[in-house]
């Protein structure tokens, strides 16, 4: 468990990346300006925001309630490299990151993976609020040099609350 707190990422990398917050949901981040925003798909992300020209390109925003007594993701295990290792093993991908960050007095366990398929994706996981938060930002194994900086900006701003 991280003793340290980081800060919310703030930068807004040069008007590439918008302030968004959802009053409903309570929710803040940093989101790609430009980019087509939807709501909501029932059991697939509760926000998206994906790129005009390339759809591969994307980052959703989902939430899932979780019993009452659960109030931390390291409820899910406190070893967050072997939890990497297991939610790879599922998404047939390597995992290529996996580190602990304190924000704001929530813990998130962030993940990078480089899929089979040829997309690399980076994932955020928290327990805020009575529920399990995943933000989870993708693009195609060519792009991520491309993408690498602003998907960074965009997992370390998020914080399950507003601000």
């Amino acid at each position: 468990y991280p003793s340290e707190e980081t800060s919310r990422v703030v930068t807004r990398m040069g008007g590439l990346l918008e302030k968004f917050q959802d009053t409903g949901r309570g929710v803040s981040i940093l989101a790609p300006s430009g980019w087509n925003k939807f709501d909501g798909e029932v059991g697939a992300y509760d926000i998206k925001w994906q790129d005009l020209v390339d759809p591969k390109e994307n980052v959703k925003i989902s939430s899932t309630p979780v019993k009452s007594t659960t109030t931390s993701i390291s409820a899910l295990g406190d070893d967050v490299k072997a939890l990497g290792e297991k939610l790879a093993s599922k998404r047939d991908a390597k995992l290529i990151k996996a580190e602990e960050r304190l924000t704001d007095g929530i813990l998130f366990y962030i993940f990078e993976f480089g899929i089979n398929d040829g997309t690399h994706q980076m994932l955020s996981l928290s327990v805020h609020k009575g529920r399990i938060w995943s933000l989870d930002a993708n693009t195609t194994e060519k792009r991520w040099s491309k993408r690498e900086e602003m998907y960074n900006n965009i997992i370390g701003s998020f914080v399950p609350r507003l601000t």
